[in-house]
């Protein structure tokens, strides 16, 4: 068993042991652990969502006359039938002087809007909105840096019952048209440029590649943040977003009451391979989910200052945003994470009184690797839960938060994605932190390790599957009239059963431990190997800064190449490639020792922090790859074609 690093002081404060008391008086059960609650909200789901309907107290217009017309239909279940609510009404109940956002951006100063002046500040936009057409159904897209008026629009545009859709200017002009040519927007916000690691970005060239290729376009809104960058050189037909709304005449917010399933955002695949899929959330189903994760799985309440460090087009955003309905403060900030150094992030955290600090493995690993130590330098009291997602977090990255960063803090491991815009595994302030493993299933998921049988064993690896239905599944793909797409997408390998793509193993106390994504998953010799079971060896060697793990197919079979970027002033040797090989045969096995160790110059991740193995894979097996403006640093991918030792 995996050691723990931490334990609960005290659960009876928590709003998951708050919640048990609720279903217990409401069900007549008798629940004292979260075993027992989890078990119940699988086996009686209708009667879970329903329980976390009412505890979470979803403002509606029109109650619910059915939670789920049928649990076991994927996809196709309805949910909370007959309902009338608006998502931005939610996040907007709180109308008083306590801080709801606070923005940092590179070198500018803090800036602050109360849940007051959020409020109003959608409703001058949602009013210039209506003034201007934009209508229930509309699409409005937002090619925007993490700032406040990000929000603004987007809540803005869900209060009229219209579809918000998001691209961080960090992408590149394809990338952006992949995305919003599929969904046809009739309005675009965009600043005129962005800042990050020191420089100033400036959008204008960007935006008329974009413009140009979108005729449905009826309004283009152009926010200043960057002062020294004029817009009179992009296209005509945009405004400027003071000159769009009137802060002295405009009309009262009005929330449309929608159905639970209208449609909220379109979100996107990352697309490495292929055209991104645009995947319809539901207003309803996103909100839920958010709300059971963040005031139980997350234990957020009004006194918190919530952060991630995320862009807009990554579905943190999304889940960070929805924190506005639990009336906690949320920290933005735009730049670099490591300008104008490696401590910043902490430095913030410090500095704004962060209580909950979310951010990505890759961030945590690249702290442990520059020796970054927030425990001597900033005072993290406040802090009382990390969370990191994005990929595995390996056991190391454990040890360096409790030795470096806080020994106090439940350090929540998360998992899920942009398709269920929410997570199957999560943290958990009721149960202690193991090293290695996340936490927990979340309620209502009905996770499971599919074996290749489609069989379920305890502390087996497998496929991660979804046996229930749960309210946050995509409503459809958009131009997917035949729900092809969706169902080749999640059900096609398991018929009625949710297949997610991820590689990981459930322990008998209920921890997690993935081990990267199936697709990406090592074959040789028939044995499955997950990739991250490579990383967490080979991240330990000093000599190595990053790391990348792929088959090859090679004969009948396939073997595993191990790309490595070596830290500043390293070389490589025949010693540290046997040292290599030799400590990963001993803390795995035989089969899973690379092939070949390879150095490379640069790792390709996705904008959103992801490791990019399949487009590598397919690169080494002769495929072409069509699309890079997904990807944070696109040329990288060009340094895998044609290398002599994989011919």
């Amino acid at each position: 068993m995996s050691k723990i690093l931490w334990k609960p002081k005290s659960v009876r404060s928590t709003n998951m042991y708050q919640f048990i008391n609720y279903v217990n008086e409401s069900n007549g059960t008798s629940f004292v652990s979260y075993d027992e609650l989890y078990k119940w909200s699988i086996n009686n789901a209708s009667d879970f969502w329903s329980n976390m309907w009412s505890f979470s107290d979803f403002i509606y217009s029109k109650n619910y006359t059915q939670v789920v017309d049928d649990i076991n239909k994927m996809p196709g279940a309805k949910w909370f039938s007959g309902s009338r609510l608006n998502f931005s009404e939610n996040l907007l109940r709180f109308k008083d002087d306590q801080i709801a956002v606070q923005f940092k951006g590179e070198d500018l100063s803090v800036r602050t809007l109360s849940y007051n002046e959020l409020y109003r500040d959608v409703e001058i936009l949602a009013s210039a909105f209506r003034k201007n057409g934009l209508k229930k159904g509309d699409r409005v897209v937002g090619f925007l840096p993490n700032i406040p008026e990000t929000i603004i629009a987007m809540l803005a545009t869900a209060s009229i019952g219209a579809i918000w859709s998001s691209c961080s200017p960090d992408f590149g002009i394809k990338g952006v048209l992949d995305r919003f040519k599929q969904i046809n927007p009739k309005f675009l916000i965009s600043t005129n440029g962005y800042r990050y690691n020191g420089k100033s970005f400036d959008l204008t060239n960007k935006l008329n590649g974009i413009l140009g290729e979108l005729p449905s376009l009826e309004q283009v809104i152009i926010i200043p943040f960057i002062d020294d960058i004029s817009k009179s050189s992009i296209k005509n037909g945009t405004c400027n977003y003071d000159d769009f709304i009137d802060r002295n005449n405009f009309d009262s917010l009005v929330f449309e009451q929608l159905p639970f399933d209208h449609p909220l955002y379109i979100m996107y695949s990352s697309g490495t391979t292929g055209l991104p899929k645009s995947i319809v959330h539901s207003a309803g189903g996103t909100l839920i989910q958010h709300l059971k994760e963040l005031i139980l799985h997350v234990d957020l309440d009004r006194e918190d200052s919530i952060f991630y460090f995320t862009t807009c087009g990554w579905m943190m955003w999304n889940w960070l945003v929805s924190s506005l309905a639990v009336g906690s403060t949320i920290v933005l900030y735009e730049g670099s994470p490591f300008y104008p150094n490696s401590s910043s992030l902490w430095k913030l955290a410090e500095e704004l009184n962060i209580t909950v600090f979310g951010t990505s493995a890759k961030f945590i690993a690249a702290c442990q690797e520059a020796k970054v130590t927030p425990k001597k330098n900033h005072n993290l009291n406040k802090m009382r839960v990390i969370l990191s997602t994005g990929s595995p977090l390996v056991e190391e990255n454990y040890d360096y938060i409790y030795k470096n960063v806080k020994n106090d803090v439940i350090l929540s491991s998360i998992s899920g994605g942009t398709d269920l815009i929410s997570c199957f595994a999560l943290g958990n302030p009721m149960l202690p932190v193991y090293r290695g493993e996340i936490q927990c299933r979340g309620l209502g998921m009905a996770v499971e390790s599919y074996d290749i049988n489609g069989q379920f064993n305890l502390n087996q690896k497998g496929e991660l599957v979804c046996k229930i239905a749960f309210p946050s599944m995509p409503i459809y793909f958009w131009n997917d009239e035949n729900g092809d797409k969706y169902h080749q997408a999640y059900f096609s390998t398991y018929p009625n059963i949710w297949h997610h793509g991820d590689y990981i193993l459930i322990n008998n106390h209920g921890g997690i431990i993935i081990y990267g994504r199936s697709d990406a998953t090592l074959n040789p010799g028939g044995v499955r190997i997950g990739t991250a079971e490579i990383y967490r060896v080979v991240d330990n060697f000093s000599e190595v800064s990053d790391s990348l793990v792929v088959s090859q197919d090679w004969g009948e079979d396939e073997r595993i190449i191990l790309f490595i970027k070596l830290a500043k002033d390293r070389i490589i040797s025949d010693e540290l490639i046997n040292n290599i090989k030799s400590i990963i045969k001993k803390s795995c096995s035989p089969r899973h020792v690379p092939a070949k160790i390879l150095e490379i110059d640069d790792i390709p991740y996705t904008i959103s922090g992801k490791k990019v193995e399949i487009a590598v894979k397919k690169i080494i097996n002769g495929e072409k790859i069509n699309n890079k403006d997904a990807l944070a640093n696109p040329q990288s991918l060009d340094l895998y074609r044609n290398i002599k030792e994989l011919q």
